[in-house]
C-alpha cells in the first residue's frame, strides 16, 4: 500500500508505525473471511481491510475522524482474527489502537456516549465501584427492556450482563503474598485482574491452589487496573499511567526476590501486557522496565504447561467444548497448550466450530455494541451446542460471561477444571443448578456414570461424602 505522510508527520513515532504497517498491507482481502462483523454485516468497511482504508485516510490528511470512521472502527472488536489471518504480516492491532486514540482526541461523542464511556472507564477497573454497580444492576434487572425501547441499548446490555448474584468474597482476598507448599522451585507475579476478583474470584483461587500446591510461590503485587480496558478504548492517558503503575510494581519485585514470570488469567489482559514494550517504547524512564515486564508476561497455560504437573486423582472424563478466547489464540498465539493440559487429565476436550470467530465480549464491546455482540454470542453458543458438551472451558473472564448469559451449559476458566484434576475443588459452577448433570454422594469415589458404570478410570482420593458433580450428557458412556 502507498501511503503519503509528510516527513512532519513521521517525525510522530506513531505515525512512522502506522506508516510501516499500512505499507505492509498488499490488499488482498483474506482478512475478511475472518472478520466478524464482516461475516455478519457484509459491508468492506466493516471490515479489516476496509478499516485500514479509513484509518490511512484520516490520519495522512491529519484530520479530525468524522461520525462515518467511527461508526465502523467502533465495530472494530479489536479480535484480531485478522492477524492471524494475514499472509503479510500487517500489525492491525497497532493501526486500529492509534486510530482509535485519535478518535477519542478528535471527535465529540454525543453526551450519552461520553458518559457511558466515562462511566466503563471508570467503574470497571475500580473492583470497590463495580460491586456497588453490580448490586445497583440487580435491582434494575427487570427494566432492561424499557432501557431498550427507550434507545438505551447499552444500558440494557449491562443490566442483563450482571450476575443476579455475586459470589461471596474470596477468603484470599487482600492478601500480597501465597507461600508454596514444600520447598519453592518457583517464584511468580499474578495479576487478579480488575473484573474477576468480583465476578469470579474462584479463578484466581484456583490458579493460586494450583501454583502454590506445585512448589510456586505467588505474588500478587498489581496496583489497580492494567490499563486494557481503557487502552482499547482509546482513552490513552489513563492507559499508559495504568500500564506504568503494573511496571512500577512489578519492578520493584523483580529487583527484590525476583520473578521467574508475570501470570495472567484474563487473556485481554495478557495480550496487553504482553504489548507493554511497544506501548511505552517512547518513555525513557519505562521503556527498558516495560519490555522486561512484556518479556516475563505468560498466560497461566504458557507456563503450567513448562511445569511437571502431578495428578491426585482424575475427575469424572467430562466433554469440555474449548473456547479459545481472540485475545489468546489470535492476541497471544496460544491455542494448543491449554487443550493438551486439559486433555493430559483426562477430559474430552472438543474444538467449537468456527472457533476463529468471537464471542462477542471483547472487553467493553458487549455494552457498546450489543447488538451485535448478541448475534456474535447466540452464533458461538449454538456451534458450542452442537458438541453437547458437559462444560464449556475458556482463558478469559470476558468470554466466560459472555456465553454463560447465552446458555445453561456450565463455563468455567481452564484453571478451574486443572486444579480440579491435580488436587483442588470441583469448579462451583459444576456443583450449581445450572449445571446439566446430577450429583451423588458416595465416599471415596469421584463419580459413577449415568448407568452406575465407573466415570473415572483412576482410583483418587477423593473427600468422604464430598458432592461430585456427574455430567448428563446425550451419550451413553461404556
Amino acid at each position: 500500500m502507498q501511503t503519503s505522510f509528510t516527513l512532519v508527520q513521521l517525525a510522530d513515532p506513531n505515525i512512522a508505525e502506522a506508516d510501516r504497517i499500512l505499507r505492509t498491507c498488499v490488499h488482498c482481502g483474506f482478512c475478511t473471511a475472518t472478520c466478524p462483523t464482516y461475516v455478519l454485516l457484509g459491508d468492506e468497511l466493516d471490515s479489516p481491510r476496509g478499516r485500514i482504508y479509513l484509518i490511512k485516510d484520516m490520519l495522512e490528511h491529519d484530520r479530525p475522524a468524522t461520525a462515518d470512521v467511527v461508526k465502523h472502527i467502533d465495530r472494530c472488536l479489536s479480535c484480531l482474527a485478522c492477524m492471524t489471518t494475514c499472509p503479510s504480516g500487517v500489525h492491525y492491532m497497532h493501526l486500529v489502537d492509534h486510530a482509535r486514540a485519535h478518535i477519542e482526541t478528535t471527535y465529540s461523542r454525543p453526551p450519552i456516549d461520553r458518559w457511558l464511556r466515562a462511566v466503563l472507564a471508570r467503574v470497571l477497573p475500580d473492583n470497590r465501584l463495580l460491586r456497588w454497580a453490580l448490586r445497583a444492576a440487580r435491582v434494575g434487572r427487570p427494566f432492561a427492556s424499557l432501557f431498550a425501547a427507550l434507545g438505551l441499548r447499552p444500558v440494557a446490555a449491562m443490566l442483563r450482563l450482571a450476575p443476579a448474584k455475586l459470589p461471596a468474597r474470596s477468603a484470599e482476598e487482600g492478601r500480597r503474598l501465597f507461600p508454596a507448599d514444600g520447598p519453592r522451585k518457583g517464584r511468580v507475579a499474578l495479576l487478579t485482574g480488575c473484573v474477576a476478583p468480583v465476578v469470579a474470584p474462584a479463578i484466581s483461587a484456583a490458579a493460586i491452589r494450583l501454583l502454590t500446591r506445585h512448589g510456586i510461590e505467588v505474588v500478587v503485587a498489581e496496583e489497580g487496573c492494567c490499563g486494557s480496558l481503557t487502552h482499547h478504548m482509546g482513552r490513552e492517558g489513563e492507559a499508559l499511567a495504568a500500564a506504568r503503575r503494573q511496571v512500577d510494581a512489578w519492578s520493584a519485585e523483580i529487583t527484590g526476590e525476583g520473578l521467574d514470570a508475570i501470570l495472567v488469567t484474563a487473556s485481554g489482559c495478557g495480550t496487553t501486557l504482553k504489548d507493554y514494550g511497544f506501548m511505552l517504547r517512547s518513555d525513557r524512564a519505562y521503556a527498558d522496565k516495560a519490555a522486561r515486564i512484556s518479556a516475563l508476561a505468560a498466560d497461566i497455560s504458557e507456563y503450567l504447561n513448562a511445569l511437571t504437573l502431578t495428578s491426585e486423582r482424575r475427575p469424572p472424563p467430562l466433554t469440555v467444548a474449548y473456547h479459545s478466547a481472540c485475545s489468546l489464540q489470535h492476541g497471544q498465539k496460544v491455542g494448543r497448550v491449554p487443550k493438551e493440559l486439559l486433555s493430559k487429565f483426562g477430559f474430552v476436550v472438543k474444538d467449537v466450530p468456527e472457533g476463529h470467530l468471537c464471542c462477542g465480549s471483547a472487553g467493553t464491546y458487549n455494552i457498546l455494541q450489543p447488538e451485535l455482540a448478541r448475534r456474535l454470542r447466540d452464533r458461538k453458543v449454538g456451534n458450542i451446542e452442537k458438541l453437547k458438551p458437559d462444560v464449556i472451558a475458556a482463558g478469559n473472564i470476558g468470554c466466560m460471561t459472555q456465553i454463560a448469559a447465552g446458555t445453561t451449559i456450565p463455563v468455567v476458566h481452564t484453571v478451574e477444571l486443572i486444579d480440579w484434576a491435580t488436587g483442588g475443588p470441583a469448579p462451583q459452577a459444576l456443583m450449581g443448578p445450572s449445571a446439566r448433570g446430577s450429583r451423588v454422594r458416595e465416599p471415596g469415589a469421584l463419580g459413577r456414570g449415568v448407568d452406575g458404570k465407573a466415570a473415572s478410570a483412576a482410583a483418587g482420593a477423593g473427600d468422604p461424602g464430598r458432592d461430585v458433580p456427574v455430567a448428563l450428557s446425550d451419550r451413553t458412556e461404556s
